[in-house]
C-alpha cells in the first residue's frame, strides 16, 4: 500500500499531516545546505515532518563569491533527496512553503513578489534586500498582498538576545555589540546589509524598535555606530572589518548583581534556533515579529551608511526612510 502524504495550505499557514514540501530558491548559500541537512539527513524532532523537496538554482548570477558554488551545492542537494526545478514558478507549485535563500540580496523583490502572489507562507534569509529602497519595496508589497513572511539573521536566535527579548533581565538599558562587517567587494549592496547585517540583526532584537537617529564612525579597520532614542536611550555596535568575533553586553536597568551587571552575548548558535523558528512560522502561519521590525533594521543600516559618508554627522532614520521612498 504506497503512503499517502498531505499537506494542507490554510490560509498562510501549512499545516502538516504526515510530510510538508519545503521549498528552497538559490543555491548560492550555505544555508540552503545546512537547512537541508537538519530537516532531511539529521532530522532535528523539532522541525520533524518537514523536509526539503524541491529547490530552485538561481541565486546570484554575477558575484563569484556566489555563483562559484553552484556545482558543488546542486550535486548536495540532490544526494539529500533534493528534485532541482527550472523555474521558481515550478518550485512554488511543488512545494507548500519557501525558503528564499538566495544570497544576492538584489534578486529577492522579484523573488519574493512570485512567493507573495501564491499565497504560500514563506522566509527570506538575510539580508530581505540589497539596500533599504528594496526592503522598502518588499515591505509595501507584502502589506498589498497580505503576505505572510518574515526575515531574520541567524544571529537573532543567540541565547542570551533571546532571553533580553523575552524579558528574563527586565527593562534594558543599553546594548553594546561587536560583530563582523567585512566589506563587500562587488559594491553590489548596502555597505553594511551584505554582512554587518549580524550585528544589526540582534542589537535591535534587545533593543527594539523606535530609533531617532545615527551616527556612525569609521576607520581603516572598524566602524563604531551609535545609535540614539527618543527617551534618551543610546545603545552602539562595534563592526570589524577584518575580525570574526561575536560578542557585546547587555546592560538591564535593574540588574540583578550590582557587582557583575551586564549579560555577555554569545553571539552565535548555529542555524538550528534559526530553522525551529522558520518550521513554527510554516506550522502556524504566526510571524514570530513584525516585518517593521526588519525594515527598522534596514534604515538603521542605512542611516549608518550615510552618516559615515558625511563624517559622523547625525542621520535620522526618518531621512534614510524618505530617501528610499523618493
Amino acid at each position: 500500500m504506497k503512503r499517502i502524504i498531505l499537506s494542507i495550505v490554510c490560509g498562510a499557514a501549512v499545516i502538516a499531516r504526515a510530510e510538508t514540501k519545503v521549498g528552497i530558491i538559490g543555491l548560492d548559500t550555505s544555508h540552503a545546505i545546512a537547512f537541508t541537512k537538519i530537516m532531511n539527513v539529521t532530522k532535528d524532532p523539532a522541525v520533524a515532518g518537514f523536509r526539503v523537496t524541491h529547490a530552485y538554482q538561481w541565486g546570484s548570477k554575477d558575484i563569484a563569491s556566489s555563483t562559484n558554488r553552484y556545482p558543488k551545492y546542486i550535486a548536495q542537494m540532490k544526494e539529500m533527496g533534493v528534485e532541482i526545478v527550472p523555474t521558481i514558478d515550478a518550485l512554488i507549485a511543488s512545494a507548500d512553503c519557501i525558503c528564499l535563500e538566495t544570497n544576492d540580496g538584489r534578486e529577492h523583490l522579484w523573488q519574493a513578489e512570485k512567493v507573495f502572489a501564491s499565497g504560500k507562507p514563506c522566509f527570506i534569509d538575510k539580508p530581505l534586500a540589497h539596500n533599504l529602497r528594496d526592503a522598502v519595496r518588499i515591505y509595501d508589497l507584502g502589506r498589498r498582498l497580505g503576505a505572510k513572511y518574515f526575515s531574520s539573521s541567524a544571529l537573532r536566535y543567540g541565547k542570551a538576545v533571546q532571553a533580553a527579548r523575552a524579558g528574563a533581565y527586565g527593562s534594558i538599558r543599553t546594548v553594546a555589540l561587536t560583530s563582523p562587517s567585512p566589506e563587500e567587494e562587488q559594491g553590489t549592496h548596502n555597505y553594511y546589509s551584505w554582512y554587518g547585517i549580524h550585528g544589526f540583526e540582534p542589537y535591535v532584537t534587545v533593543m527594539g524598535t523606535g530609533a531617532e537617529k545615527v551616527s556612525c564612525f569609521r576607520s581603516a579597520t572598524d566602524d563604531v555606530v551609535n545609535i540614539a532614542y527618543p527617551n534618551g536611550r543610546m545603545g552602539q555596535l562595534h563592526l570589524l572589518r577584518d575580525g570574526w568575533t561575536y560578542t557585546g553586553y547587555i546592560l538591564p536597568e535593574k540588574p540583578k548583581d550590582r557587582k557583575n551587571p551586564v549579560v555577555v552575548s554569545d553571539g552565535y548558535a548555529g542555524y538550528e534556533p534559526l530553522l525551529r523558528e522558520i518550521v513554527t512560522f510554516f506550522r502556524t502561519g504566526v510571524v514570530p515579529f513584525p516585518p517593521e521590525e526588519t525594515l527598522e533594521i534596514f534604515a538603521l543600516m542605512e542611516a549608518a551608511e550615510m552618516s559615515a559618508k558625511r563624517g559622523g554627522a547625525p542621520v535620522t532614520l526618518a531621512e534614510a526612510l524618505a530617501a528610499a521612498r523618493k
